[in-house]
């Protein structure tokens, strides 16, 4: 008996351990930490689409807490009553507020908005509560109107341009412009159909033309070379006893030219004495008379006697 009783009671201790271990392992799967000492308060809601039991409690972002439990109440029927377990070291003001709200993700979370009052709720008391649209629903509600008013303007654009596509011209314009495209074939295929006939007749007049090019370089090679020759004679040229003779003769211009200056000298009494001059008009004077006087009475000088 003893030992049986010894068996009965060591099932029932492993029975008790294993249902122990498994509520805790369920519980920390969870997220709840039943070994966590934590303040428990009460907050109610009128929907609580999106939270879950273990979803974090926080404050200005930061974590201090989770939804314990979230249980229907049937007192007080279309309210939802939410379990938060918070930390010890938190205290709530009376005017503080939970507010449900989620994630990008859609995961919901609830964020305490901490007041100002010095007064606190009690431990287990109710916490003040507010439906909010989280993340989602601000952006919701900034970007809507911002979508609604994009939409308005692409609508007017949308009808802009089936207007622009309706309107006839648009038609004509489009049809003009195949013909201008036809007309730019031709002209390419033209414009082919010339190169490749005249091309031959360019090539051959460029081939002359490169050919005189090459007499042109001979004829100035030739120019060249008498230019070179020309040069070399004239450096073989007497140019020291040529300019020796220049300065001789320069020389003499000078000296006959200083004499013409000098009144004493002969050829300057010539041309400065004005006597010698009036008697050279006077001699040629005379001697004009006597040449007339011949002419008219040439038997005055002139005897012949004829034998």
């Amino acid at each position: 008996m003893r030992k049986l009783a010894k068996k009965e009671i060591t099932i029932g201790l492993s029975v008790i351990v294993a249902i122990v271990i498994l509520v805790f392992g369920i519980e920390f799967l969870k997220g709840i930490n039943l070994f966590r000492p934590a303040n428990f308060y009460m907050a109610y809601y009128d929907n609580v689409d999106g939270l879950e039991i273990s979803a974090p409690v926080k404050v200005n972002g930061y974590k201090v807490g989770q939804v314990r439990e979230i249980n229907f109440d049937y007192v007080k029927p279309g309210k939802t009553e939410v379990v938060l377990a918070l930390n010890r070291n938190l205290h709530l003001p009376v005017n503080s507020v939970a507010v449900i709200a989620s994630s990008l993700m859609g995961e919901g979370y609830i964020e305490i908005e901490v007041g100002d009052s010095r007064e606190f709720i009690p431990v287990g008391g109710d916490v003040p509560t507010r439906q909010g649209g989280g993340i989602l629903s601000g952006l919701s509600d900034t970007l809507m109107p911002k979508i609604t008013g994009t939409l308005t303007v692409v609508d007017s654009l949308v009808s802009n341009l089936n207007t622009v596509v309706a309107d006839p011209a648009l038609r004509i314009a489009v049809g003009n412009l195949e013909g201008i495209s036809n007309n730019v074939l031709l002209a390419s295929q033209g414009l082919n159909t010339l190169m490749n006939r005249q091309m031959p007749q360019i090539m051959g007049s460029a081939n002359g033309i490169v050919g005189n090019f090459g007499q042109v370089m001979t004829r100035v090679d030739t120019i060249s070379g008498n230019l070179a020759l020309l040069t070399d004679q004239l450096a073989k040229l007497p140019l020291t006893q040529t300019m020796e003779g220049v300065r001789q003769t320069v020389s003499n211009l000078e000296s006959f030219s200083s004499q013409l200056k000098n009144q004493n000298s002969t050829l300057g009494l010539l041309m400065n004495d004005p006597e010698l001059y009036n008697r050279l008009n006077s001699v040629a004077a005379s001697v004009d008379s006597l040449i007339v006087d011949i002419k008219r009475n040439p038997k005055r000088y002139i005897s012949i006697k004829l034998l």
